[in-house]
């Protein structure tokens, strides 16, 4: 019963109403395990039935009307109209001068979700108890694993509809972090000062070509 074909008005009616009167349970997701691309190591994806997929679906799109709006403009992961490419030409048009560039992986990104951290964030802004309540029944709703149950203390699964929007809440508070507290305190002066080892080979450079030592100052 649980597949979009057996899916009707009638279901869906009555999700409604179980959510009306809060009656509504989350089932635990069944997690499966795939291959990760040049890792032995494999990663837990968890796998909602239909009813909760189209509830999250319902959720994911009132938190991101709520919340996307005022993310930083340089936040371009899982979000409407973003994604490597945006991100990709924003380097292109504004990064004139990078050179380099840093990559970083957080680890077990969505299994080390704070449940109370996340609450916490959505009750800033957010005062409808009751969707608040069905988002922490969410969280807390466990998974199935060889057909055994394991409770979920942290984290939201790889695989939900609506984790990706809940993980950018909390990255959206390091976003801020390093563009209002970060960079102002670390970014000083019009320019950059020189770098020492860098402006000797410039040097170097210059005393070759005055030598007509071409070959050497190319190199």
């Amino acid at each position: 019963m649980e597949t979009v074909d057996a899916m009707s008005l009638a279901k869906i009616e009555a999700i409604i109403a179980a959510l009306r009167h809060e009656r509504y349970r989350w089932p635990p997701v069944r997690r499966v395990y795939i291959a990760k691309k040049h890792s032995t190591q494999k990663r837990p994806l968890g796998r909602p039935t239909w009813a909760d997929k189209l509830l999250q679906e319902v959720i994911r799109l009132i938190l991101e009307a709520y919340y996307d709006p005022p993310f930083s403009p340089h936040s371009h992961g899982f979000r409407p109209g973003r994604g490597c490419h945006t991100a990709r030409g924003e380097i292109t048009k504004r990064w004139k001068g990078v050179k380099w560039c840093i990559e970083g992986d957080i680890s077990q990104c969505f299994d080390s979700l704070d449940h109370q951290v996340l609450l916490t964030i959505l009750r800033e802004r957010f005062h409808e108890q009751r969707f608040l309540r069905l988002i922490a029944n969410r969280l807390k709703a466990g998974y199935l694993q060889e057909w055994r149950y394991h409770a979920t203390l942290s984290g939201g699964p790889q695989g939900g509809v609506a984790s990706p929007l809940l993980r950018n809440l909390s990255l959206e508070r390091l976003d801020r972090f390093v563009e209002t507290v970060l960079l102002p305190v670390y970014n000083h002066g019009k320019r950059r000062s020189p770098y020492p080892p860098y402006m000797a080979l410039l040097k170097g450079v210059r005393n070759y070509r005055r030598a007509g030592n071409l070959s050497a100052a190319k190199a």
